[in-house]
């Protein structure tokens, strides 16, 4: 899920009534995978998968949306959900990996069932949980007869929405993903409906990260934020071996760029760089009204 940017972000609790009134981009398919692999089948020889009505249907999505929705409206905040379009060809490296990963879930957790062993099984189902175009569009009716607006990316939710964000179009980005700042979100919002809840043990609040605060303290350029997250590891390269976030601020900082990084340390340049650095600085977005 992108570029783990914590060690850099001087996050800040906030108070959900901060948000009163503010157009909040919300990644609609990151919020559902939390509903559809927390709303489940826990009974002791349940096997683990989402929600589902009389007939069948997964409904995990629709349950989950729809409190958190109303929620939202109820505290004054104005939601906009950024749904994903096609995924830059890119990432595609790590949609196959993700891919592997969910088919080696799929055997597991059937074998688990085979085995009487529930506890493996509703493990194993959350990590095969799919987030079908059908439930997309019935996510979208609901939405719709909600009177809430939902947008279509270009390609990566968060970066529709940070460009929204930038021209003005929202005042707040809301996801878990870190790679709404490098796409140039001026204005994170991270674990949005929590407030004060417990999660593993440790209290959860609503945080907010300033994009330029950010850049100010580390004395860095968005693009060079780019390159320290490229050396780092996003969706679209693994990023340089050895290199972490507390070197690669370091060494972006004191040799500004990852071609003279890797000259100075012997490594071999990204492959496509440059289209790499483009998606994050320069990401398509969808016209809306």
């Amino acid at each position: 899920m992108g570029c783990n940017l914590r060690d850099l972000a001087n996050a800040e609790d906030i108070n959900l009534a901060e948000l009163k009134g503010k157009r909040v981009g919300i990644d609609a398919f990151l919020t559902a995978f939390q509903f559809l692999t927390t709303i489940r089948d826990r009974s002791p020889t349940g096997d683990g998968g989402p929600l589902r009505d009389s007939k069948g249907r997964v409904v995990a999505h629709l349950m989950g949306m729809l409190t958190r929705t109303t929620t939202m409206l109820s505290l004054g905040i104005q939601p906009v959900f950024i749904f994903d379009g096609p995924a830059p060809e890119l990432k595609a490296d790590e949609l196959a990996a993700r891919r592997e990963r969910r088919l080696e879930a799929e055997a597991a957790h059937k074998q688990a069932l085979e085995d009487g062993d529930y506890q493996t099984a509703q493990k194993m189902a959350q990590r095969i949980v799919h987030y079908s175009p059908e439930m997309v569009e019935d996510t979208k009716q609901m939405l719709d007869l909600l009177g809430v607006r939902w947008v279509d990316a270009a390609a990566e939710g968060e970066g529709q929405a940070a460009v929204m964000a930038v021209k003005g179009q929202l005042d707040v980005v809301a996801t878990q993903d870190w790679d709404a700042l490098l796409y140039g979100s001026p204005i994170l919002v991270r674990n949005l409906m929590s407030d004060g809840s417990k999660r593993h043990g440790r209290t959860v609040r609503a945080q907010k990260i300033i994009l330029s605060e950010m850049l100010a303290e580390h004395e860095l350029s968005r693009e060079q934020l780019v390159d320290l997250a490229i050396m780092i590891g996003t969706d679209f390269h693994p990023g340089l071996k050895g290199i972490g976030p507390k070197t690669g601020i370091k060494l972006i900082k004191s040799l500004g760029t990852i071609e003279a990084i890797c000259e100075e340390k012997g490594k071999q340049l990204p492959e496509r760089l440059d289209e790499i650095r483009e998606i994050f600085l320069n990401h398509p977005c969808n016209a809306v009204a």
